[in-house]
């Protein structure tokens, strides 16, 4: 049996704002530790419940937080920046489950440090389905026919979650009080909750179904500004919908629609603010 375990770094425990999650910021590296423990905690249940190969995929900004010295030794970990499918690289139809640890709820909604990929991202749409990180993840998934079967992180992103895949097991570390403070369990605590977790979704894996995206999906990206939209659309096949921040590109699949927006947001970086 073979599990996929995506670990981005808002969502982890005991983390409240960006001083803990930007690489410049005083809090970094503790936040380091407390994520590579918590995957770990996920690991070592998922190893004791049947796994016979993990891959570790480091899904926060860079891709170069998780300490490799100290994860897990039988994990096999995906780490640097630059990965075609980004969040969910490697995915593929020989896993039997995925599990998203650290995440968040998507831009606009309440949820510590929520936010969809990038700050400048208000909404994202495949098709008429708005959605953030944890559901685009999903669907790549879903096009390998593999199950998300347990997400992690604050009580926002659990509640995403179990919206968009019914029966999925959740675990959240954190309440969110405001968008920067938290009501959190203690790593020791957070740490126990994750293995129980874990071990209940792997056996309920069966039963969980991939979130399968619809063929030729449309998707559509929802700026804050015009200029991050103008920027957008410089990409082949994009255009921008008149009198909004709507950047559209119709895809011939779900892979396609996740790379273009991967460029789209990179793009929309460009945009200078005076």
């Amino acid at each position: 049996m073979n599990i996929y375990l995506s670990v981005d770094m808002e969502g982890v425990t005991g983390l409240p704002d960006h001083t803990f999650v930007d690489s410049a910021k005083r809090n970094y590296e503790r936040s380091r530790r407390i994520m590579t423990e918590e995957a770990n905690a996920i690991i070592n249940s998922a190893f004791e419940n049947g796994a016979d190969k993990v891959l570790v995929n480091d899904s926060h900004s860079k891709m170069n937080n998780l300490l490799v010295e100290d994860i897990h030794p039988d994990a096999d970990l995906l780490t640097g920046d630059l990965k075609p499918l980004s969040m969910i690289q490697s995915i593929d139809a020989t896993f039997e489950g995925a599990i998203f640890a650290g995440y968040h709820s998507r831009a606009g909604q309440p949820g510590v440090m929520s936010h969809s990929m990038i700050f400048g991202v208000r909404n994202m749409y495949i098709n008429d389905v708005v959605i953030g990180e944890l559901g685009f993840n999903a669907y790549v998934a879903g096009h390998f026919s593999v199950p998300v079967i347990m997400v992690a992180g604050d009580d926002g992103a659990c509640r995403e979650a179990e919206a968009l895949i019914p029966g999925i097991v959740t675990a959240a570390v954190k309440q969110s009080i405001s968008r920067s403070a938290v009501k959190t369990l203690h790593p020791t605590k957070a740490h126990a909750l994750l293995e129980e977790k874990t071990g209940e979704a792997i056996a309920k894996r069966h039963t969980i179904q991939p979130l399968v995206p619809p063929e030729n999906p449309v998707l559509r990206i929802e700026f804050n500004n015009y200029g991050q939209a103008e920027w957008a659309a410089l990409m082949p096949g994009c255009e921008i919908e008149p009198g909004t921040t709507i950047v559209k590109y119709k895809a011939k699949d779900i892979i396609e629609a996740y790379r273009a927006m991967l460029v789209m947001i990179e793009l929309a970086l460009q945009t200078k603010f005076c």
